[in-house]
């Protein structure tokens, strides 16, 4: 009796980790696959070496409320914030402001705005800040990262600054600073080759603290040259951990 509770506790205690559900929500094909293929590829490895289980689905038709309430980690891999069905809008609003789970977006995420005859998402632009999309710098280049919050947990181990390789940068029609906290900018001087495209004050890694869900937007996630980044990489392993309150 008492071994077999014994048993049933070391599986509960020991097992935590092992049912840390993570669902990935992307987009295949186009332009963005190299991330896409990269992103997959190295969540697959983490997934094995620190027990999450991993889903991974190309259209929001099954998120329902239900269906989020099995995970525990949401990560937008370079997927919009349009074309989602109004239950999947309305199970994440939900998972997002009463914490029910983490979440960590990339990239397209914040292509906020009016697009294929989809109207922009509201509460998705408030929830990065009040931002709408503008313009992007349409030939990828290199490009600065300058940490700010050096003492996030997202920044572990993160050096002050750093360049990421031949990404596609997005600006927008202001800066998300008022209403978010800023963890990384990008330098738009340092962009190799140059770029006119720019937007002053261009926060590159940011998280709302107004949502209960702990939450981390990157603007990059263009390219699947990210992952030759100790520093991206980086990132991505602490967010993983952060967001599913593993530190």
């Amino acid at each position: 009796m008492y071994r077999l509770l014994f048993l049933l506790l070391l599986c509960t205690v020991g097992g935590l980790h092992a049912q840390t559900r993570v669902l990935v929500l992307t987009e295949r094909g186009g332009q963005h696959e190299s991330f896409a293929v990269a992103a997959l590829g190295w969540l697959n490895e983490q997934a094995e070496a620190h027990g999450y289980s991993l889903h991974v689905i190309n259209n929001t038709q099954p998120i329902t409320e239900e269906y989020l309430a099995q995970v525990a980690l949401f990560i937008q891999l370079d997927f919009p914030p349009y074309t989602w069905s109004e239950e999947a809008k309305r199970a994440f609003e939900q998972y997002v402001d009463e914490g029910k789970g983490g979440w960590i977006g990339f990239h397209h995420a914040t292509l906020l705005g009016d697009f294929d005859g989809w109207p922009m998402w509201s509460w998705f632009s408030d929830f990065m800040g009040g931002i709408r999309f503008k313009n992007y710098v349409r030939e990828k280049a290199d490009g600065a990262i300058r940490v700010e919050k050096t003492n996030h947990p997202v920044m572990h181990g993160v050096a002050d600054t750093f360049t990421l390789p031949d990404d596609e940068w997005y600006t927008f029609d202001r800066s998300p600073r008022p209403n978010v906290q800023v963890l990384a900018t990008v330098d738009e001087d340092s962009y190799r080759p140059p770029s006119s495209v720019k937007m002053g004050d261009h926060p590159a890694v940011w998280v709302n603290e107004a949502k209960k869900a702990r939450n981390v937007y990157f603007l990059f996630g263009h390219s699947g040259a990210l992952f030759s980044s100790p520093d991206f990489i980086k990132m991505f392993s602490n967010a993983l951990q952060w967001a599913t309150n593993r530190r």
